[in-house]
């Protein structure tokens, strides 16, 4: 399987050696493992702020790839989504799955092992059974009042 992601970027182990605000724009997309899981849709509870994922994607979402249809354009089709940079992961990382690299970055924790930085397989995270592939529905199939009956829990 090829990569989407251009994971030769130049500095070799910069996740390890460099602040994530210190990256180049290259470097900050490769640490993307192409879960997919920032892709599903997440539930809040107001009181407790826990998160929830859902299987519920984003109607932009493709579930055999984890990848965005229009990535480069998302923003377009839905002005929601986040678009994450050093100065937005502060306030995207509580809901960032935690498994995602640029949350465990930005708490100070090392990449997991099948991360594909380390493995130099894109398919590593799929073959780990983190990834959203072959788990989702579109969100235009699912009522949002009814997103809690499609709560999954997050492969750790």
């Amino acid at each position: 399987m090829s990569d989407p992601i251009e994971r030769s970027v130049g500095r070799p182990r910069f996740w390890e050696r460099y602040p994530l605000e210190e990256l180049s724009s290259a470097e900050w997309e490769a640490l993307c493992d192409g879960c997919g899981k920032c892709c599903l849709n997440k539930l809040e509870d107001e009181e407790t702020g826990e998160v929830e994922l859902t299987r519920v994607a984003c109607r932009l979402f493709d579930d055999g790839t984890c990848r965005c249809a229009h990535y480069e354009i998302r923003k377009q089709f839905v002005p929601e989504c986040v678009v994450l940079t050093p100065k937005t992961l502060p306030d995207a990382a509580y809901w960032m799955p935690r498994t995602c690299a640029y949350r465990l970055l930005h708490e100070g924790k090392p990449l997991y092992p099948w991360h594909p930085l380390l493995t130099g397989d894109p398919q590593s995270v799929h073959d780990a059974g983190v990834s959203a592939q072959g788990l989702t529905v579109p969100e235009f199939e699912v009522d949002e009042e009814d997103w809690e009956d499609h709560i999954i829990e997050e492969p750790t």
